[in-house]
């Protein structure tokens, strides 16, 4: 039964909610009801929980600060051009440089004639030594005497190479043809004296002379 002192309510009113809950808006005529959020002390339907789940949480929207990542520093990989090296002007090496390579050449140009023919030479330096007698076979050192003049020629030469190429750097280069000079005629020598140690008359005279 209805309480005879309240007044009565007309038909189609809203009865009045219970205390302690919220009304919820109108939605508007026409447009499709949305879905209903569970409320505090409710549980959520499958469906919800997973259209909540695609909802990102404030946590996760906010960035996290990435660290640089340090790396080494490249190296330099053009090193810088090096400062042209200042060549020292000698003057008075390279005169000297070039008047020992002059000597040696007039010294290799007169001893082709002279070593080419190995008779007369072998008769001066007994002479020099003091030995009386005469080479067996002059003929016989004509192999010697050509394989003496292609040492001088060739070490000239080289020579010359060297002794150039030095200069144009700046290095100090007389003593080249000078070492060269002495190397190569001492060689020379030593093939030109070779027929003459072989002879066994020129030998037991130069034998004779040294121990009378």
């Amino acid at each position: 039964m209805s309480d005879p002192s309240s007044p009565p309510q007309p038909r189609g009113a809203a009865s009045p909610e219970a205390p302690g809950t919220e009304a919820s808006p109108p939605e508007p005529h026409g447009a499709e009801p949305s879905p209903a959020r569970p409320q505090f002390g409710e549980y959520a339907t499958p469906e919800e929980q997973r259209a909540r789940i695609r909802e990102p949480a404030p946590w996760q929207l906010e960035q996290t600060p990435v660290t640089p990542v340090m790396t080494d520093a490249p190296g330099p990989t053009d090193s810088a051009p090096a400062a042209p090296v200042e060549r020292r002007t000698r003057p008075v090496d390279r005169i000297a440089t070039f008047a020992l390579l002059a000597y040696g050449l007039v010294n290799v140009v007169s001893s082709v004639p002279a070593f080419l023919d190995y008779g007369a030479y072998a008769e001066t330096m007994l002479a020099v030594m003091g030995v009386d007698a005469q080479i067996s076979d002059p003929s016989g050192g004509r192999a010697w005497a050509i394989a003496s003049v292609l040492v001088l020629t060739i070490g000239w030469c080289a020579t010359v190479a060297v002794s150039w190429w030095s200069v144009r750097r700046g290095r100090l280069t007389w003593w080249i043809p000078l070492s060269a000079g002495i190397l190569f005629t001492f060689v020379s020598g030593v093939l030109m004296a070779v027929p003459l140690m072989s002879d066994p008359t020129v030998w037991k005279a130069l034998v004779e002379s040294v121990g009378g």
